[in-house]
């Protein structure tokens, strides 16, 4: 196979490029799970212990970008090719503009940066190409991490869903953040 010139690629910056998921990547989803406090934060729920053919099947389900699953996943790599976590853009509603971003990063590849910058292009590809509006997301309270990434790219709290979450023993709230194509635009300096 002939080599890929990667300089006019839309799905990609400086650090980090998205790309289908490829049959191998189930290595990592099977691995990610092991991760149960960043599961817990990601889900609002512990999981069922994994399997080697849940998370093949997860890679096949989603390997065609199909929407009939609800989602658009990919596979996040760091320019040397290093799968360092995955993103999805999901909840899509077309009528309505709305979507939302569902994001993990591997636990050796974060802090990085790796995630805000997946985050983005997710942002501009469903801001810019698939007019939608608004990006409308939420974090399980306490994962301050997620919600400091939030801010980072502009987001804005928009309110608490108290105690809708039961997990680790106690009902918990969801932190509400939003940001619309115009304050995108804005805060990325864009057209």
């Amino acid at each position: 196979m002939r080599e890929i010139n990667y300089s006019d690629y839309f799905w990609q910056d400086d650090q980090v490029r998205l790309r289908a998921l490829r049959e191998e990547d189930w290595e990592n989803h099977y691995y990610n799970r092991f991760d149960s406090p960043a599961r817990r934060l990601l889900e609002c729920a512990v999981e069922l212990p994994p399997t080697n053919a849940e998370a093949k099947k997860f890679t096949e389900a989603f390997s065609d970008f199909s929407l009939d699953r609800g989602r658009i996943m990919f596979t996040i790599e760091n320019m040397n090719g290093e799968n360092v976590g995955g993103v999805n853009l999901n909840s899509i509603d077309e009528r309505n503009g709305t979507f939302s971003i569902g994001i993990q990063i591997d636990r050796d590849h974060r802090g990085k940066g790796y995630g805000t910058r997946a985050i983005r292009i997710l942002l501009k590809y469903a801001f810019f190409e698939r007019r939608l509006n608004k990006f409308n997301d939420y974090v399980l309270e306490g994962n301050e991490p997620s919600a400091a990434m939030m801010r980072k790219l502009g987001c804005v709290q928009e309110g608490v869903r108290r105690q809708v979450i039961y997990t680790d023993g106690k009902y918990q709230d969801l932190i509400m953040f939003g940001l619309t194509k115009d304050e995108f635009i804005d805060k990325e300096g864009l057209v």
